[in-house]
């Protein structure tokens, strides 16, 4: 049976990771806290900004107010990747063979594996990065849009355009989409897989009661999730027009609290709405100030496995209940004819959806 941790820490916990079975804690006092036979502390920033885990090792990326960009390993030991005096490291990605990018201002930087930086100048302030996945390029959100910079060449950028304010980026697993947060409550898309000297063609998914803040593809690519509703909402992109036309799942709605952050589960073959929501799983996976706890798992058996397969058929069951109400245009929460957050159901109008811009 699983049991829960508690793990009191001074400051605000930005992020929770694990490096295999170790669940590592990033305070924006600027340690990281891990739970590896006991409480171990790693002094790494005087003052941490954002944390992320290397999807390419078994490592985590920070950025800090002291201008570095640190990687952190299992065991916790702290490696320098690179340095800017004075400057505020706020934003940072991993892309494959070892490459990191970081941004600062109006300053988008690779670091490859050999040492090599490469810096690419944006023309308005870097609010987010993400690697294509073959780490050819990046992707840089600003306000207007997002610049995309190949890494390897000397060319110039591919602008995509949107009026509005871009906060965050990421590319599906297979690289034919680009979708960004945005300062409204709405994410807005582009689809990449287009004939050279065609314009990217554009995907608005609106109607989020607040702003979205976490995103999380599925293995595959079939399915992005998204907070920023009382539900985690999954937008599909099986299809070659990705979402357009398409309404999301609605998954784990829960009156009026809001979803803040939402994670696929790493196996493709776990149900489709198998994700996780922050406010679902206690402390570890809360933004707040002065606590937080890990789960622990103490071994693993067959009654183990057997609820899982229970609870599977529990979630495939769920499943089709929720396409039949939304079949039938109700909430998917109670069948109720009302919406997640309470109020009258009259179709589509007024529920996250997917246009064409």
């Amino acid at each position: 049976m699983p049991t829960v941790a508690p793990l009191d820490l001074d400051g605000h916990v930005l992020a929770v990771e694990f490096l295999g079975d170790v669940p590592f804690f990033a305070s924006a006092n600027g340690t990281f806290h891990r739970l590896d036979g006991g409480d171990r502390v790693s002094e790494a920033h005087q003052g941490m900004l954002t944390a992320i885990r290397d999807p390419y090792s078994e490592s985590l990326i920070s950025g800090g107010e002291d201008g570095k960009v640190l990687r952190i390993a299992a065991d916790g030991s702290i490696s320098e990747i690179a340095t800017a005096p004075r400057k505020w490291i706020s934003q940072v990605a991993a892309g494959p063979q070892g490459a990191v990018a970081y941004s600062y201002g109006k300053s988008s930087l690779v670091r490859l594996a050999d040492g090599t930086t490469k810096e690419f100048p944006e023309e308005r302030t870097v609010e987010g990065l993400a690697f294509a996945p073959k780490g050819l390029r990046i992707a840089a959100a600003r306000y207007n849009g997002v610049s995309l910079h190949w890494i390897g060449m000397n060319a110039k950028p591919v602008d995509l355009e949107w009026k509005g304010a871009h906060t965050g980026v990421t590319f599906s697993p297979d690289g034919n989409f680009l979708v960004t947060s945005m300062q409204e409550n709405a994410l807005h898309g582009w689809k990449l897989d287009i004939k050279p000297g065609t314009e990217a063609r554009h995907m608005r998914m609106t109607g989020y009661p607040s702003k979205v803040k976490s995103l999380s593809w599925s293995v595959k690519g079939k399915w992005l999730a998204s907070s920023g509703a009382p539900a985690a909402i999954v937008w599909p992109f099986q299809g070659k027009d990705g979402p357009m036309g398409k309404a999301p799942l609605e998954l784990g709605t829960r009156a009026n609290i809001m979803a803040t952050a939402v994670k696929f589960h790493p196996l493709e073959g776990y149900p489709r709405h198998r994700l996780h929501r922050r406010h679902d799983l206690g402390g570890a996976h809360r933004r707040q100030q002065g606590s937080a706890a890990a789960p622990t798992w103490q071994g693993r058996n067959h009654g183990d496995e057997l609820e899982q397969k229970r609870q599977a058929a529990r979630l495939r069951l769920r499943s089709r209940r929720l396409r039949r109400h939304r079949y039938f245009g109700l909430s998917p929460a109670a069948g109720n004819g009302r919406r997640p957050d309470g109020t009258r159901n009259r179709g589509a109008d007024g529920r996250p959806h997917a246009s064409r811009s």
